[in-house]
C-alpha cells in the first residue's frame, strides 16, 4: 500500500498506532455503549450528549456495513442486516439505525476471524426483532425449510 501511495505516512508508527488500538481492553458494555452513539448518529442516546457529527457516524455505518466483517461482510449483511464490526477478540458490534447499539461476545471464530456463536445471535435477534436494514423479515426457523 505504501508503494502504490495509499499510504503516506511511516509504516511502522501506523502499525503502532493501529497495535493499541487493538489491544484497548472493552467489554460488552462498553461495546454496546459505543454501538449506541453511533446507531443514534453521533449522540449518546442516555445523556443526548452529542458525542461525534453526524456524517461521521454515517461513514462508519457504511464502513462497518460494507468490510466491518472481514471477508464475510457481505453474507452478515444478508445474514443479519445490521452495519457490523467484529474484532478477533470474538466482539461483534452491530447497529440497528435510531433504535439500539448490540454487543456480543463468542470467542470460537470462523475461518474469516468472525465470532460463530455471535454471528448466530445477533442473526436470530435481527430475525426476532424484525431489525434488518434490509427487512427480509424471515425468522431463524426458516433456515430448515429452505437450508
Amino acid at each position: 500500500m505504501k508503494s502504490t501511495g495509499i499510504i503516506e505516512d511511516n509504516v511502522n508508527s501506523l502499525l503502532d498506532v493501529y497495535f493499541r488500538l487493538c489491544s484497548v481492553e472493552v467489554n460488552c458494555t462498553n461495546i454496546a455503549r459505543m454501538a449506541a452513539v453511533l446507531s443514534f448518529d453521533g449522540r449518546a442516546p442516555w445523556s443526548n450528549e452529542r458525542m461525534f457529527v453526524s456524517k461521521t457516524a454515517r461513514i462508519v455505518k457504511a464502513v462497518m456495513t460494507t468490510c466491518g466483517m472481514y471477508d464475510g461482510s457481505g453474507e452478515f449483511a444478508v445474514d443479519v442486516g445490521l452495519p457490523g464490526k467484529s474484532g478477533v477478540g470474538g466482539g461483534i458490534m452491530a447497529i440497528s439505525p435510531q433504535r439500539l447499539g448490540i454487543a456480543v461476545f463468542g470467542p470460537g471464530l470462523d475461518v474469516k476471524g468472525n465470532s460463530l456463536a455471535g454471528w448466530k445471535l445477533l442473526e436470530c435477534l435481527s430475525d426476532e426483532l424484525d431489525l434488518s436494514i434490509f427487512s427480509s423479515r424471515r425468522g431463524c426457523a426458516d433456515d430448515v425449510a429452505f437450508g
